[in-house]
């Protein structure tokens, strides 16, 4: 079954709001793995409008599912990931001034950047997986650089699934095909929900894992966060 790692940003995003510890971040990523996720998944950004470095160690001596930190691989990224030796990095190119992740990466462009990036942690046994649109000739090229999995960027298939959703999934299953002929794996993330979760996991062709954060939050106030990640789950285990 293709695994939910819950991605915990938006608890944080709570919390620097106000100040203080609430929501408390430690105990909403054990939460979450209590009921029933199989990952956390943190993005921590330079100016640490949501998640901290500092959260990230918290987080690393207590998650016991697995931790999948996510950034753009600065120095200071790359200090932390090899601090905390989290199961998977994903490397995403997003600048600094974004709101969200708004892109993946030209992996052609930038691939004696990001195979030197892979190099580093894979050295320490992290798993490495590359943001990726999905476009044959990046998932072509991110095998190149010597990473595990792509992670491919879902914003265009949430934002088309309502209009033409065999449209919108067609270019994520020739990606994933591709992917794994090339024996890659294949993570996916950014904008799945509730309403379009079943439907990519039901097309999408080897796919190993989803990181969700945004929606399941959103869903998780109107349904609390237990009913949510079960509902998530579901999504995932009738496909």
């Amino acid at each position: 079954m293709t695994k939910l790692s819950v991605n915990i940003n938006k608890f944080a995003t709570l919390r620097n709001a106000r100040g203080g510890n609430l929501p408390d971040v430690v105990k909403s990523a054990i939460d979450c793995e209590r009921f029933g996720a199989q990952g956390i998944t943190v993005h921590p950004r330079p100016d640490e409008r949501h998640i901290r470095y500092s959260d990230v160690y918290e987080l690393s001596g207590v998650i016991t599912t697995e931790f999948n930190i996510e950034g753009n691989p600065i120095d200071s990224f790359i200090k932390l990931v090899l601090d905390v030796k989290p199961a998977q990095v994903t490397l995403v190119p997003d600048a600094h001034d974004v709101i969200t992740s708004n892109q993946g990466w030209d992996t052609i462009k930038h691939r004696n950047f990001l195979t030197e990036v892979c190099k580093t942690f894979k050295a320490s046994g992290i798993r490495t997986s590359i943001f990726v649109d999905p476009v044959e000739k990046f998932v072509e090229n991110a095998v190149l650089t010597g990473c595990d999995r792509i992670e491919l960027y879902t914003e265009s298939y949430a934002s088309g699934y309502s209009q033409n959703r065999e449209s919108a999934i067609e270019p994520f299953v020739k990606a994933a095909e591709l992917a794994q002929k090339l024996g890659l794996g294949i993570n996916a993330g950014h904008d799945l929900s509730l309403e379009n979760l079943g439907y990519f996991a039901k097309r999408v062709p080897g796919l190993l894992e989803v990181s969700i954060g945004h929606a399941l939050v959103c869903d998780a106030i109107y349904l609390g966060l237990e009913n949510t990640i079960q509902g998530y789950l579901r999504e995932l285990e009738n496909n």
